[in-house]
């Protein structure tokens, strides 16, 4: 019954509503004239015309504030101030026609009684309808049940919302703010966050909800470790303004991130650092369709370049950063000439021609490859893309006349274990000795570590495995790694190219490293589910120690030695560290080059040595080092280089 009056046409619907209406305050007359009469069959005589009036002067004042407009499924309090001031207007026309009529031996007591209910009747009928317009529409309440830690605006609109939505049932608040203990908030009770365990037990909450958008990361942090031991799903909501803004939808509650989890605070980025390399020039971001190359790309184009070139080698990357940034660019109107060009970095007398062409004066150097297995698989492969590639573009810079040229490291560079960084501490190497040789462009390189939500990251894995019931697969217990947001790192790597002559090895804080099996656990915590080990054997997710892939470190490092001093920015470290002279080094290259072009995996191994003195290759159990199996497998010349 109630579906068919919901599928009624607006106009029905307000009829019916003013009918109702009529009804009601027909009623709340005579139920004034109880009241003051104290009695079921109370006289009317002389109030006859009066009960029929009321309603018909009422109604027409609740078209005019526009009652009778509202969605009754979205109505708020504020109805209340509307029914209130459409009654008490009614009362006073009312009054008036009975001092004009100069009627005798009525009563007073009985306007002012009709008047609290009739704002009663009409204002509690409309919210009755609302509720079971809601109940109707979302069927049985299979709704997830929650609290709201945050008792403060965002809190207590959060419920609001999310009691009209079909998803959350928010059943209690949390503060840590005693004031607001054992109040009502929202028509939800404020408990103290010590009794948060307990409510999740008594009102078998499914969710916790974090929701003090204004708290800094180290202090979401420390809550979302209280909160940790509950073995309740956790999540973070936005906050209003981004609600407001348009940035996000008010239903956009999100799982909690790694960076949720390390408190790390950003430093404001410097303006000018920002924008000397970029604003007004002309700049080329290689691999632009990978992960830090895409965000660099993002970055760099709200500095307002003149034009932006982007090189990738992957056909779909480039098209989606391409049809992005065109789409921003229109958002902002940002009158940036944005240029894609498909093709390989090695290719120096292409690279020439690209940045002759357009007048390139700022390169961003970020194409790699950087999977440690892949590249260790793929030595041959793995030194042409990471370090052939990168003599190309810098001596390609030259020729071009670039002013700045800035590649993006690794803190795998760092006494590598593994081909790939090997091969970036080589790059590391050459843009160094170009630099001395004096060079005219700018060379600077910055190294850090692992990004959020890069491809093939840890985090992205660990959700996914949990999802489908684990286990976790972890390389090694005692793992650690830094991490750090991709447009984090991205706009530090725009500052640190900003800075310096030539040369500099810049270094990125990236805070403290993480173990990666503590990361893991509350993980696990965090999604509600218990882990299963020794002393919970019936928990639901294990995790799985598998051992280190191929060429993997246990800790990473971000400085060779210990020379390093800081620089005007808070995150920006620059480090002193061994260099080879391009004369000596130019030998070597040719030399390596020649080796690759050969497949010779033995001398290739030996050159790499030579020149990266650090790199320490990682061996198998009998002694053999890694790649060097690899390349003795049948087929190794075609599949591995």
């Amino acid at each position: 019954m109630l579906r068919r009056f919901l599928a009624l046409p607006r106009k029905q619907k307000q009829f019916v509503a003013m009918a109702a209406d009529y009804v009601l305050l027909v009623l709340a007359f005579w139920s004034a004239l109880v009241v003051r009469f104290e009695t079921l069959r109370p006289d009317l005589d002389g109030y006859g015309w009066q009960m029929l009036a009321a309603p018909v002067l009422a109604i027409p004042v609740f078209v005019r504030l526009g009652l009778y407009r509202a969605v009754v499924r979205f109505m708020e309090g504020t109805v209340v101030f509307v029914v209130a001031g459409g009654v008490t207007v009614s009362v006073l026309l009312l009054a008036a026609g009975i001092a004009l009529t100069h009627t005798p031996g009525l009563s007073r007591g009985v306007l002012a009684i009709y008047w609290l209910l009739a704002i009663v009747y009409v204002g509690a009928t409309r919210f009755l309808a609302r509720s079971f317009v809601v109940r109707s529409e979302r069927g049985p309440d299979v709704r997830k049940r929650v609290v709201i830690y945050g008792a403060g605006s965002a809190g207590m609109q959060l419920a609001s919302a999310l009691r009209a939505g079909r998803e959350y049932a928010p059943l209690a608040l949390c503060d840590d703010n005693p004031a607001l203990q054992r109040t009502d908030v929202a028509g939800l009770r404020v408990y103290s966050p010590d009794s948060l365990e307990r409510l999740v037990a008594s009102k078998r909450i499914d969710e916790v909800l974090l929701a003090i958008p204004s708290l800094t990361r180290a202090r979401r942090a420390e809550i979302i470790e209280r909160l940790e031991g509950l073995h309740c799903r956790v999540k973070l909501v936005p906050g209003m303004a981004d609600v407001v803004d348009g940035r996000i939808s008010v239903d956009a509650i999100r799982e909690i991130e790694i960076e949720d989890l390390l408190g790390r605070e950003s430093a404001a980025p410097d303006p000018q650092l920002l924008s000397q390399c970029v604003t007004g020039k002309v700049v080329l971001v290689s691999g632009a369709g990978g992960s830090i190359g895409s965000e660099l790309c993002r970055q760099l184009v709200l500095l307002r370049p003149l034009r932006l070139v982007l090189m990738d080698l992957t056909e779909f990357a480039l098209y989606s950063i391409d049809q992005e940034l065109s789409s921003l660019c229109a958002a902002r109107k940002l009158r940036v000439e944005v240029v894609p060009l498909l093709g390989s970095v090695s290719h120096q007398r292409r690279n020439q021609m690209i940045m002759t062409s357009f007048s390139v004066q700022t390169v961003y150097h970020a194409a790699a490859y950087k999977h440690v297995p892949l590249v260790e698989h793929n030595p041959i492969e793995g030194l042409r893309n990471n370090a052939v590639a990168t003599r190309c573009m810098a001596e390609a810079a030259l020729a071009a006349g670039v002013e700045t040229f800035v590649l993006i490291s690794t803190d795998k560079a760092v006494r590598p274990t593994n081909v790939m960084g090997a091969s970036k501490r080589l790059s590391e190497l050459i843009l160094q000795a170009l630099a001395r040789s004096g060079a005219k462009t700018r060379f600077c390189m910055v190294r850090f570590g692992n990004v959020l939500g890069s491809s093939g990251s840890v985090v992205p894995l660990f959700r996914k495995q949990i999802a489908s019931g684990g286990p976790i697969t972890l390389t090694h217990p005692e793992i650690t790694r830094y991490f750090m947001t991709i447009p984090e790192a991205a706009q530090l790597v725009i500052q640190a190219g900003a800075m310096g002559q030539g040369g500099e090895v810049y270094v990125l804080d990236m805070g403290k490293p993480v173990k990666i099996i503590d990361l893991a656990r509350r993980m696990v915590h965090l999604s509600g589910l218990e882990l299963r080990d020794e002393q919970h054997p019936d928990g639901d997710i294990a995790i799985e120690i598998v051992g280190l892939r191929p060429g993997e470190k246990l800790y990473e490092e971000l400085l060779i030695g210990e020379h390093v001093e800081g620089t005007t920015h808070p995150l920006i470290m620059r480090a002193y560290e061994h260099e080879v002279p391009w004369a000596v080094l130019r030998d070597h290259l040719a030399n390596l080059e020649d080796a690759c072009q050969a497949f010779d995996y033995e001398r290739v191994l030996a050159l790499l040595q030579s020149m990266v003195q650090e790199y320490a290759p990682a061996r198998h159990g009998d002694g053999k080092l890694l790649w060097r199996a690899f390349a003795r497998l049948p087929g190794a010349g075609v599949a591995l280089h």
